[in-house]
């Protein structure tokens, strides 16, 4: 009998430690994989392209700040497989954000990947907000790193009087993102107004001006 519950235990042990964890993208199946963006086959992902260079490793697009003249005073510069195709497969992606003072990376979730972040300069109020609705905040500056857990609605707002900036770390090559007001408030074909009234507790007026507010320019 005990050489039974041993090989039982054995046996679970086993099928844990080869059972897959839900972090980030898979392990990939080879040395690279530089994603064929052009390629009309549809995947969870990018095809491989055939001819491939040191170039397809290289991306200089966050080397200068990028323009936050927009209403929310930031803007992201994403190197990811859509930008940077060397890292099709690899399961990690970087990206710069700027912030004019006041400026604000709105209330968003990226359901693929954990995110890291590393102060470039300014001084910024960040945090995360948990599935029980807990609040974790802190004020960051130059030279500090702050992590966000995978999934979880997080946000950064310019606390300073100058701009700031970060770069911001994904263990995924395409994270995605979902900001939230936009999520709801511009999604196509639109959310019905009496829904999202509702789940505001506001009038339906009040839900058609902020619609508005989201239409494209």
């Amino acid at each position: 009998m005990a050489k039974i519950h041993l090989y039982i235990t054995a046996c679970a042990v086993v099928l844990a430690l080869a059972a897959p964890t839900h972090a980030g993208d898979p392990d990939m199946l080879q040395d690279v994989c530089v994603a064929d963006l052009a390629s009309p086959i549809k995947l969870n992902g990018f095809p491989c392209k055939a001819n491939i260079s040191a170039d397809d490793f290289f991306f200089p697009g966050l080397r200068n700040p990028g323009n936050t003249n927009n209403p929310a005073g930031s803007v992201v510069t994403a190197a990811n497989v859509e930008k940077f195709p060397g890292v099709n497969t690899l399961g990690v992606s970087i990206a710069r954000i700027d912030y004019a003072p006041g400026g604000q990376n709105p209330p968003h979730t990226h359901p693929r990947a954990t995110e890291i972040i590393f102060v470039l300069e300014g001084t910024l109020e960040v945090g995360f907000i948990t599935t029980a609705n807990k609040l974790f905040t802190k004020i960051v500056t130059k030279g500090d790193v702050f992590v966000f857990p995978m999934g979880l609605v997080h946000f950064q707002q310019n606390r300073g009087h100058g701009p700031a900036a970060i770069v911001a770390a994904f263990n995924s090559q395409l994270q995605g993102t979902q900001a939230i007001a936009m999520t709801l408030f511009s999604a196509m074909p639109p959310v019905s107004s009496d829904i999202l009234a509702k789940a505001f507790r506001i009038d339906n007026e009040e839900v058609e001006a902020i619609k508005a507010k989201f239409a494209p320019k």
